[in-house]
């Protein structure tokens, strides 16, 4: 793997690692709203991941980069709570409403664990460029 490979391996786990800060931001922003019905209510969604083999020609499978990226975005299969309220404007016949069972606190921990997994990615390509600068001024010395 070249150094150019490492800057396209961070680069990837980057744009995934944001997806996933999207997602868990937009979960956080839905914790709190109600519906009328327990199929409108938000659902939580989930980034999975996979891992991409990018085989060059004329390289075997030890020499290839691998890279993540973003495969899909689940709704999580969580029923809603269901909460009597009979005065709120969206309850249904019998006095219920819906919010979406979603952990603000298991978001946060979402949140920061994709952010430093973000910023040690930037920090992965900093220090490629780095090492290939020095490698550079080698001869200038």
């Amino acid at each position: 793997m070249s150094l150019f490979d490492s800057f396209k391996v961070a680069a990837s786990a980057m744009r995934a690692q944001s997806q996933r800060l999207n997602a868990t931001a937009s979960n956080m922003a839905n914790a709190g709203t109600v519906s009328a019905t327990q199929d409108d209510t938000y659902k939580a969604k989930r980034v999975v991941f996979e891992a991409v083999l990018e085989k060059k020609r004329g390289m075997n499978k030890a020499n290839a980069a691998v890279q993540v990226r973003a495969k899909e975005v689940l709704n999580d299969k969580i029923d809603p709570k269901k909460i009597y309220n009979p005065q709120h404007q969206l309850a249904d016949a019998q006095g219920y409403v819906y919010m979406p069972d979603i952990n603000p606190a298991q978001e946060m921990v979402d949140m920061v664990e994709a952010s430093r997994s973000y910023q040690t990615n930037a920090e992965v390509m900093n220090t490629t460029k780095n090492l290939m600068i020095k490698t550079l001024n080698l001869g200038n010395n």
